[in-house]
């Protein structure tokens, strides 16, 4: 089947306008409109007959918001941004985890379609993912208007607040990568992210970012910060099965933006985990003064270099 069959097939019409009718369609100058489309993570075509009705009324979407004043073109494009990465990488995602599996299962009924497999597939199961979808983001959305409201009585600011951050990663993920199959290791970061996940969320915090081999989350205070990183050592350094890992901890103001976190303490707990032992937590001072006493065991490591940072004194704990 062709690319535009395939298109034709997942999004209910053929391709039949130009980059200009899109444009007009929608109320923008095609300039506009070329850079929205290309922040949304889509190649553009030129002068070819290659959007669909769906694309134009997307774009007429963010028209209307900047018609009405809602947001200037600068915020849109970082919303829209937002919108493209997050969305290109749950498509990816959903399709590597269940392509295989309806490959096999529905070739049959595709077959007589004249469709491939998996985009017979999602045609057939598309809308109950899109109301989970719809369901999950709304739900977050909620979350996240509760946590700039919270910190807005505390701050001016709702991009600014103190948080304590965390940074887990795997011990020799390079050296362990070239010496287990591209399989075992593709296992390895699923687990490591699934686990990690789960205690993130279990104490309450915010998984920010993964990159494979590394997480960074965030947690209101510190001791839930501590209680999550101890998690992540219980359910993955602990398991004979799994790499160890190192976490550093560090607390203070960081700036949210784009649902991601910058700052100080972001780098600081990066860093820590280059100094930290093997399954154990590594925090700065601002962390470790945060933490109960009667709870927490601290112990002063000697003074080293940090990139960044100057000469730094991390500090290890432990329940007491």
């Amino acid at each position: 089947m062709s690319e535009e069959s395939a298109e034709r097939t997942l999004m209910g019409e053929a391709p039949e306008f130009t980059a200009a009718q899109v444009a007009e369609h929608a109320g923008l100058s095609l300039e506009r409109a070329r850079k929205l489309w290309r922040i949304l993570g889509f190649p553009e075509h030129g002068d070819e007959a290659a959007y669909t009705r769906a694309d134009a009324d997307a774009l007429r979407v963010v028209a209307s918001l900047l018609d009405e004043g809602v947001i200037s073109f600068d915020v849109a494009l970082n919303v829209v941004r937002g919108v493209g990465l997050t969305m290109a990488r749950l498509a990816d995602w959903e399709v590597g985890e269940l392509a295989h599996l309806l490959e096999g299962r529905y070739a049959e009924e595709a077959e007589a379609a004249s469709v491939q497999p998996a985009t017979w597939a999602i045609e057939r199961f598309g809308p109950r993912f899109e109301e989970l979808l719809l369901y999950a983001w709304r739900s977050h959305l909620n979350a996240a208007v509760v946590r700039v409201q919270a910190a807005r009585a505390i701050d001016s600011d709702p991009h600014t607040t103190d948080l304590s951050v965390g940074f887990a990663d795997i011990v020799g993920f390079t050296a362990l990568s070239n010496e287990v199959t591209r399989e075992r290791i593709g296992e390895l970061v699923e687990i490591f992210e699934a686990r990690c996940a789960d205690v993130i969320n279990r104490e309450h915090g915010r998984l920010i970012k993964s990159m494979g081999d590394a997480v960074l989350f965030v947690n209101d205070d510190a001791m839930a910060a501590f209680t999550t990183a101890e998690g992540i050592i219980n359910v993955i350094g602990r398991d004979p099965r799994m790499p160890d890992v190192r976490v550093g901890l560090a607390t203070g103001g960081v700036v949210m933006r784009m649902g991601d976190v910058f700052g100080p303490p972001v780098n600081m707990a990066a860093r820590l985990t280059q100094v930290a032992r093997r399954n154990r937590i590594i925090v700065d001072h601002a962390t470790a003064d945060a933490l109960p006493k009667d709870l927490i065991e601290s112990r002063p490591l000697p003074p080293r270099p940090v990139r960044g940072f100057g000469v730094v004194e991390p500090v290890a704990v432990r329940r007491a």
